[in-house]
């Protein structure tokens, strides 16, 4: 507890951002900061509520609840409350290595079930989170932390995401001689190529990845398992294993025209301009571009968002996105989305400001469902079929999509961008070395322990829990960790 009557005397604040005219303008991101003071004001309203929601990390219908990392939210509050801020950065990194990458992108669920947010608004969680790594970097206090002994065991990591590097940063942690496999030209994974600059400053996750090579971690890029080296050969190298590949393979959308040029899925859309900004500053033109294009987005989804803002920058002429969701309330249903479940509540998303600031609206259609793409003699998408639906129980229990009969409705669109997730992991680690995989195709590992049904072999992150938070990611990394440590030692010495 900060104050005992903070959260009764003081109003939550966040950070204002730039204004949407400004910042779709460039590719920097969009938030600015608050100051020291105002930020210990923020900490103060962290209440005394005996049992803090804030970090059970669980997941509830309707989404997470809580951290999954179990950030130790009320003793860095306090901290922070009173102006001791390495204390609250060693309390932050106790229990995640990443936090100026959650203080970024997390969705916050954290806040969602903050007792505060009970008769009122919740404390300022996220930007103290972020504010506090990012003091820690101006004073110096982040530094390479290498072990101090090393063993002698040699552990593989495929994949460098959020929860290859938490697995990675952990085992080094132990001592083991650790080697992460990524198939792009860059580390990160979808910290780098997924999440748009604006949200994720490149140069923020090329500082951590230095941090880590630094403390003894080796990293190989342009090396795809299964492909350049066999899943096989891997496993016979090493002592252990670790699959954080990722939830990578897109979830198809064959509708009538779905061939048509301009009919692109997102992260092509995304990671193209990605890279394309990183090697040249866009100025190859190695990119599939929204200028002067009417774009649809179809998907409702972060991914769909980031392709909205994406595709302002780029300059398009309009930005339409469809979400098979209905509108979310304006306020919190007490009965069916009770606290502390995440709040499902109307809210403007950074790109849907930057499109309403340019358009004049909101650029979302919701309980919109597209039946067929339509194009030109030449191949050329020009328009979309839709029609509004209406999501039902059946007769079986499930939960259906019926459309709704005379809502029929025409849109024009150069450019359509398919952002409707994933449908797991790519399958060619798994054939090749024979592991069991669950129903939507996850690598079946389980929870608690994270070793696979073969020998060495552990898997974590979206590749065995499905697509989820970056949050997640860096969690089951942390587990998985543990868990390869024991396998390895007996016994652990990790958090």
């Amino acid at each position: 507890m900060s104050t005992p009557t903070g959260f009764m005397e003081y109003k939550r604040q966040i950070p204002a951002d730039r204004r949407p005219e400004d910042r779709i303008k460039d590719w920097e991101e969009f938030h600015k900061h608050m100051s020291e003071e105002e930020l210990r004001t923020q900490g103060a309203r962290c209440m005394d509520c005996g049992t803090p929601y804030c970090h059970s990390g669980i997941d509830m219908i309707g989404g997470t609840s809580g951290c999954p990392v179990h950030n130790l939210i009320p003793e860095w509050n306090n901290l922070v409350y009173r102006g001791l801020w390495r204390e609250a950065l060693d309390r932050l990194h106790k229990t995640n290595n990443f936090p100026e990458f959650t203080g970024r992108v997390c969705p916050a669920p954290c806040e969602g079930s903050c007792t505060v947010g009970l008769i009122g608004q919740p404390v300022t969680i996220k930007t103290i989170e972020e504010a506090i790594i990012e003091k820690g970097f101006e004073e110096g206090w982040v530094v390479p932390s290498p072990p101090e002994k090393r063993t002698d065991k040699r552990i593989a990591v495929v994949g460098s995401g959020p929860a290859g590097l938490a697995a990675a940063a952990q085992l080094n942690k132990a001592g083991h001689h650790v080697t992460v496999y990524e198939r792009a030209d860059r580390i990160g994974g979808l910290l780098t190529y997924g999440i748009p600059s604006m949200k994720l400053d490149k140069g923020v996750v090329q500082r951590r990845v230095d941090l880590l090579a630094a403390e003894g971690i080796t990293f190989i890029t342009n090396t795809e398992i299964g492909v350049d080296i066999s899943s096989e050969e891997l496993v016979s190298e090493y002592d252990a294993v670790v699959l954080c590949g990722g939830a990578t393979k897109p979830r198809e959308f064959n509708i009538e025209g779905s061939q048509l040029s301009g009919v692109h899925y997102a992260m092509d859309f995304l990671n193209g301009t990605i890279k394309s900004l990183l090697d040249t500053g866009l100025e190859d033109g190695n990119y599939i571009s929204a200028e002067g294009k009417k774009v649809i987005v179809i998907g409702g989804g972060d991914t769909g968002s980031d392709c909205v803002a994406t595709s302002l920058r780029h300059g398009a002429k309009s930005v339409t996105q469809f979400g098979t969701h209905e509108k979310a309330p304006l306020e919190r249903d007490p009965l069916m989305n009770p606290w502390p479940q995440f709040p499902n509540v109307y809210t403007l998303d950074y790109a849907h400001e930057e499109a309403k600031a340019l358009f004049g609206s909101d650029p979302r259609e919701f309980s919109i469902m597209t039946t067929k793409f339509v194009g030109d003699e030449d191949g050329n998408l020009k328009e979309l079929h839709t029609i509004q639906i209406q999501r039902i129980v059946d007769e079986t229990g499930r939960k259906i999509y019926r459309p709704i009969e005379g809502t029929e409705k025409v849109f024009e669109a150069d450019m359509a961008l398919i952002a409707i997730g994933f449908d797991g992991p790519e399958q060619i680690i798994p054939q090749q070395l024979g592991l069991e995989t669950d129903r939507r195709s996850n690598v079946k590992a389980r929870y608690g322990k994270y070793n696979t049904n073969v020998d060495k072999v552990f898997a974590a992150g979206d590749m065995r829990r499905g697509q989820s938070l970056v949050v997640w990611a860096i969690n089951e990394g942390r587990e998985a960790a543990r868990e390869v440590d024991k396998y390895l030692m007996g016994s652990t010495v990790l958090a």
